[in-house]
């Protein structure tokens, strides 16, 4: 079952896609918040976006290219403004397809199926894990905070990995220090300190601060 993502504000059209491609077997998502469109995009992990053009906060436009900046998957855009200025603007900004408002829900359909064949033919399920903004995608080892991308160097990635995934809930330095270094030998503890601090400081270059807190004689915590 395909998931999808609709970023509409307007009630009665977001319902009535929803209930129409549920029809379809599409497992579907509304957006809520407005502001916080990224953080429902990971927590959902759709495999396709419908996205309106005119949105309260930041326009489709906008949402786009925050999109694109951390995941290929397919969107479609909506407007009532379809002059060719605003399809090649969807399309320059990330978008795959455009169909112009008001729109009957079998093209809409007939679109979104074909987008679905065409991407999923090549590309894997996307793999994403958010946690207050921060956005962990785990198919290319790069977190993304408010518009801004950075890549992970290899032990980077495993500690803010395990810790995303354990969020809430404190990981010993003891598992921790096993998933970096997959070994029973000894490694000096100290090593685990520097591996972190570093990882802090390289998340702080993207505006990330506080986000891994250390528990003194435990390991650390993301809440």
């Amino acid at each position: 079952m395909y998931r999808i993502y609709i970023v509409e504000d307007d009630a009665v059209i977001a319902r009535t896609l929803k209930e129409h491609l549920e029809k379809w077997d599409y497992d579907v998502k509304c957006a809520g918040d407005f502001r916080g469109i990224m953080e429902e995009f990971a927590r959902f992990e759709p495999e396709l976006v419908i996205m309106d053009i005119l949105l309260p906060f930041y326009n489709g436009y906008h949402w786009c290219t925050q999109i694109r900046k951390i995941s290929k998957v397919p969107i479609l855009c909506l407007s009532s403004a379809a002059d060719n200025m605003n399809i090649v603007m969807a399309m320059n900004m990330g978008g795959d397809d455009f169909i112009e408002k008001p729109f009957d829900l079998n093209v809409l359909t007939a679109k979104v199926q074909a987008m679905f064949r065409r991407a999923y033919a090549f590309q894997g399920q996307m793999n994403l894990i958010e946690h207050d903004g921060v956005i962990l995608n785990l198919s290319d080892a790069c977190v993304s905070f408010e518009g801004k991308k950075m890549e992970l160097t290899k032990n980077d990635f495993k500690i803010l990995q395990m810790l995303m995934e354990n969020a809430g809930k404190i990981v010993s330095r003891d598992e921790l220090m096993q998933r970096l270094w997959e070994s029973d030998e000894f490694i000096d503890d100290n090593t685990l300190t520097v591996n972190v601090t570093r990882l802090r400081k390289r998340l702080e270059e993207i505006g990330i601060t506080g986000f891994i807190k250390t528990k003194k004689g435990s390991g650390y915590v993301i809440q």
